[in-house]
């Protein structure tokens, strides 16, 4: 059975032009081209069809987390958003830092609505204090390493662990090993649940200064420099975190970033009400770091947008403003939300979402050009269909949205991940 979706206009790194895709049961894209025919038909009339998008930055919760989200649930929001393929945080219980859990997460992934991949943690159970085994986890296809959550404090052993990375490669291809870094000096942001600044000292909150974040930013571009290593910079959230990063791009060291959606489109005012769907790690920011974050994204300073999808169950999220755990659930409207809040041409919001993060994760099943022969992993979505974000219906577990009840811009029609409809007209289909 071939799969025909027709009547779209196709967005990829190599243009723009308006053409049906053919699609056949093996999972390639069998022809790209005008009134074609084939057995299943999905309608893309005033859509944009574009490679799938992918996340690199997704907490899935299993194992240990089940109650807020698992394996299969987030990869069905990520379907529902447009994504067919993710990258799971190892933030989990046990810690993804051997090969056990590893094989363990990728076996539950394995006939998930996307394709799931795992980051590995750089140290033993994320606490800072020894090198996890990353050689054996990379064995297992693992190409992304992150303490996320934790930044790791200590200089000496972040600049072994650069060094290490370096010397090891993808048995895939070849490729580089990525460190992916959570941006945090705890001594500066312990006790601190939102920004420090004008509505922490209103609210009567600890906040978390920019520096904290900015100052191991800095940290890690001099240790990339010292190393020639990689490094990518998880969720930006200000206004000199940005500026740091561009000049580092600009003086040619390997540098990468990220921003997610709630950093592009909502501020530190939003926790005036101590609504706890607001907290989030790193805090939301001041206006200027929104807009310094949004020009890094027009601009390529920073390479992706990556939702940061961070599901709690309900009671935790119920608890005092200061006790609550930080996080918001975002693979269902991460689209949406750049379409409305970024002044960016619709191919590079979607260049943000695809292929410049499937790049960084090395997944060149994904993100590719829409032609003959490639993969079909593919999303369709209406970029001018305008909705309400629900507070309830998620495909994922949990809840928390900071979006509920705001109009929104920009909604997914279709999924297709290797070749099979996941989503047909906003409906998951397994």
């Amino acid at each position: 059975m071939t799969v025909l979706i027709r009547g779209g206009t196709i967005i990829d790194a190599t243009g723009e032009r308006a053409a049906d895709v053919l699609v056949s049961d093996d999972g390639t894209i069998i022809e790209v081209g005008p009134d074609l025919r084939g057995d299943t038909v999905l309608d893309a009339t005033g859509c944009v069809v574009s490679p799938g998008f992918v996340d690199l930055h997704t907490h899935l919760r299993e194992p240990g987390g089940e109650d807020a989200e698992t394996i299969e649930s987030g990869a069905r929001a990520a379907a529902k958003g447009g994504f067919t393929a993710v990258v799971a945080m190892p933030n989990t219980d046990p810690t993804v830092d051997h090969a056990a859990v590893v094989a363990e997460v990728l076996e539950r992934g394995r006939t998930a609505p996307c394709d799931v991949h795992t980051s590995g943690a750089i140290t033993v159970g994320r606490r800072g204090d020894d090198l996890a085994p990353m050689g054996e986890m990379i064995a297992l296809g693992v190409r992304i390493f992150t303490d996320d959550g934790n930044g790791v404090q200590d200089d000496r052993l972040m600049r072994r662990a650069l060094e290490y990375a370096s010397s090891l490669r993808a048995p895939s291809d070849g490729g580089p090993i990525v460190l992916a870094q959570h941006c945090e000096v705890t001594s500066l942001s312990a006790g601190g649940h939102m920004h420090e600044g004008e509505w922490s000292s209103r609210l009567g909150v600890g906040g978390q200064p920019a520096e904290a974040e900015e100052l191991m930013v800095m940290r890690d571009i001099a240790l990339s420099q010292l190393t020639g290593s990689r490094v990518h910079f998880q969720h930006l959230s200000t206004a000199g975190s940005v500026a740091m990063v561009r000049a580092a791009k600009a003086g040619g060291l390997p540098i990468t970033a990220e921003a997610a959606p709630h950093h592009f489109s909502l501020t530190h005012e939003a926790c005036a009400t101590y609504d706890t769907r607001f907290k989030v790690h790193p805090p939301l920011r001041t206006t200027s770091d929104v807009e310094a974050v949004r020009q890094g994204l027009a601009d390529g300073t920073i390479d992706a947008i990556a939702t940061d999808h961070a599901p709690h169950v309900v009671e935790t999220k119920e608890r005092p403003f200061d006790q609550a755990p930080p996080g918001m659930i975002g693979l269902e409207t991460a689209l949406a939300v750049a379409l409305t809040e970024l002044d960016m041409p619709v191919a590079d919001i979607v260049g943000a979402l695809s292929w410049r993060p499937a790049a960084i994760a090395g997944l060149d099943a994904h993100g590719g050009p829409v032609e003959t022969l490639r993969p079909a992993n593919l999303t369709v979505f209406d970029p001018e269909a305008r909705w309400k974000v629900p507070e309830r219906g998620w495909a994922s577990r949990s809840n928390n949205s900071p979006f509920v009840g705001r109009e929104l811009r920009g909604q997914v029609r279709h999924t297709v991940l290797h070749g099979e409809p996941v989503v047909i007209q906003g409906e998951a289909q397994r």
